[in-house]
């Protein structure tokens, strides 16, 4: 487990680099990522390289044992190179090429563009491929699954729904354009959904244009990924990644790298509702489900935070420590803090970095200078995986669909994620987020949210691991479209009616209105936002409505199918329903959990086979006690303790 910062050498005096790695190493930061946005010092004209400032950089903190993430400056091309070909800038929505000064305003599909960044990433390759203090390399930054309307794009993007559908034909029915007389007669007349919001616009269209602007980063990324492997085939690879307006399917994303690299930014303030799911542990085991082993973050927060928003609140004490040791006990092997200081020039000046504008060391160097202690202390976990008993499935397909067509006022798909998620996390156990395309036979429960795009064999993966033994949970929105977005003629939930053993005969999208609902045993809870009806052929209910005029009619059933057992979850409820209905589907599966656990404690159970060790997190800023069922051993204290005192936003790990 490793520290590291996010550095600029290039914004900063030379005589300052040789005095940062000083500090740094006495500090305890092992790595530096560098030159993401270089591209104009590292090539300052057409065809002229200069790395010999690089090469000093890296040279000055490998004599204090400070390695480097070297990142392709393909992000941002110089305007040399935007003056010499304009067409290169990418296409807005309005048509018109955007205004170049500022990053990312590139097209990725451009053929120049192409050359340009496999050139420079051609020269940076070949002349540090070998250099011991090269630690790994990331593409490029922050890549989203862009939306550019240039003639390239609008060009490639018919070519793919040619190679898709073969013809015309094949598009209309996929697309059904009979609706508006929208039926194409050239391939000429297709063009990108962007000149409206999506809501009014094919949904068709709209999803696999989505699809295609993943498929073009993939390609984009392979691009220069094979230029990197063809002087260098043992360095590992990345990119970098996180929830941004144009979010990438992650799975494509990172497919060809080395490991998954994520950019972390959790919350400063602390909801005081309850129903508000802060927890960025959720995104980290995202992270670690994209491709199912341990990732870096390449971005952690640092301090207070404002660029195109107002700044946000500094981060409370604690924060800073204990949300790094948050993403280590998640998975996390590597976590690099952004940045080491604050710029005092361009936009970003007021995203801060663990130094302030002054470069005099402040409380939050303090508490990272704790942080790089701490890690150090924590080697023994360095050869420990997470492993889970309970695994939830994240469609970046549905969650776009969903973006495209608003279902009702405050439903948000990946709030349902989260809300079990959160359930599972307060009786402490592990949690897997994965792809629907996963092997799921491996887990005792699988909880699969709103599967609002359906394909085949997504859905035989399902029903696959019912027919097994496995408990599997379903919810409302599930099986309404096909594989194209389009609906699915048929009885909702359509192709999961025969697992579920229900049907439903009506829904109500009462949006921010109340209802609620009383399970088997007498709770009742509050729901909101979407109520399915259910009429059970095989199911039981296990919660029905209990107001209106659909009260006692089933909200949530229960069907045992083959050798396993299906839930169907038909509205969206409170915090409390989803604890409650998480304990029992625990008890009943017998996936342990931890009893008494204060709300906000988050737990995370890491073995090497042969030891446990649990991580408690207090992810509140009050303080929390928690008691242990015996006496362990805490590896940030080396002392024994029978119960845990944790301050706001601390972390203990205990041996079990």
């Amino acid at each position: 487990m490793k520290i590291g910062v996010d550095y600029y050498p290039e914004q900063w005096d030379r005589d300052m680099w040789e005095k940062d790695a000083e500090t740094m190493a006495r500090t305890g930061v092992k790595l530096i990522r560098v030159a993401e946005f270089a591209w104009s010092k590292l090539e300052p004209r057409d065809g002229e390289f200069d790395f010999t400032w690089l090469d000093d950089v890296i040279r000055i903190f490998s004599r204090y044992a400070i390695g480097t993430v070297l990142c392709t400056p393909t992000n941002c091309p110089p305007l040399w190179l935007y003056e010499a070909h304009p067409e290169i800038v990418r296409v807005g929505i309005d048509g018109k090429r955007i205004q170049t000064g500022i990053r990312a305003h590139r097209c990725i599909n451009n053929p120049t563009l192409r050359f340009y960044a496999k050139r420079i990433t051609e020269q940076m390759i070949r002349h540090y491929s070998g250099n011991p203090a090269v630690a790994a390399w990331q593409i490029d930054n922050e890549l989203e699954a862009y939306s550019c309307t240039c003639d390239v794009c609008k060009a490639q993007f018919r070519d793919w729904l040619k190679d898709k559908y073969n013809d015309l034909d094949g598009v209309n029915k996929a697309f059904g354009t009979s609706v508006w007389s929208g039926e194409y007669s050239s391939f000429e007349q297709i063009m990108p959904p962007n000149a409206y919001p999506k809501a009014w616009q094919n949904p068709a269209l709209c999803l696999d244009w989505y699809r295609f602007c993943n498929d073009s980063v993939a390609g984009y990324l392979k691009d220069l990924m094979m230029t990197i492997r063809l002087e260098d085939t043992k360095i590992p690879v990345t990119t970098n990644t996180w929830f941004c307006e144009n979010t990438p399917d992650f799975y494509k994303l990172f497919d060809l790298m080395d490991f998954v690299s994520y950019d972390n930014y959790p919350p400063i303030r602390i909801p005081v509702d309850p129903n508000e799911y802060y927890s960025h542990a959720f995104h980290l085991d995202l992270m670690r489900g994209v491709k199912e082993k341990h990732f870096w973050v390449m971005e952690q927060l640092s301090g207070p935070t404002g660029c195109w928003m107002p700044m946000s609140p500094a981060p409370r004490p604690g924060q800073i420590k204990g949300y790094a040791l948050q993403a280590f006990a998640h998975g996390a092997d590597t976590v690099l803090h952004f940045r080491w200081r604050t710029a005092t020039t361009g936009a970003e000046m007021h995203w801060h970095g663990i130094l302030d504008h002054s470069n005099v060391p402040n409380r939050r160097f303090v508490e990272f200078s704790e942080l790089c202690k701490s890690v150090s202390q924590l080697s023994i976990l360095d050869n420990t995986e997470i492993i889970s008993d309970i695994a939830i499935l994240y469609s970046p397909e549905t969650d776009e669909a969903f973006k495209i067509q608003p279902q009702v006022e405050g439903f948000h798909y990946l709030e349902q994620l989260k809300a079990f998620h959160a359930a599972f996390t307060h009786y402490g156990a592990n949690i897997d987020v994965v792809s629907p395309d996963t092997d799921i036979s491996g887990y005792k429960l699988v909880i699969a949210p709103s599967l609002y795009v359906n394909r085949k064999s997504v859905t035989e993966n399902l029903y696959r691991y019912v027919i097994n033994g496995g408990t599997l949970v379903l919810t409302t929105r599930s099986g309404v479209k096909d594989e194209h977005n389009n609906c699915i003629m048929d009885t909702l939930p359509t192709v999961f009616k025969e697992l579920i053993g229900a049907e439903i005969t009506e829904y109500d999208p009462i949006g921010n209105d109340m209802q609620v609902i009383r399970d088997f045993a007498g709770n009742e809870f509050r729901c909101s936002q979407w109520c399915d009806l259910l009429q059970p052929t095989t199911a039981k209910a296990y919660a029905e409505y209990n107001e209106g005029y659909y009260r006692c009619i089933p909200a949530v059933t229960m069907n045992r199918y083959c050798n396993g057992v299906a839930y169907y979850v038909g509205t969206v409820c409170k915090s409390d329903f989803y604890e409650s209905f998480a304990s029992n589907l625990m008890m009943q599966t017998g996936v342990p959990k931890l009893k008494g656990l204060p709300h906000g404690i988050e737990v995370t159970t890491r073995t090497n086979g042969r030891d446990e060790y649990i991580c408690f997190f207090n992810n509140t800023d009050k303080p929390k006690t928690i008691p242990l069922p015996k006496p362990m051993y805490s590896m940030i204290s080396s002392m024994g303790k029978d119960k845990l005192e944790l301050q706001p936003f601390e972390m203990d790990i205990v041996r079990k």
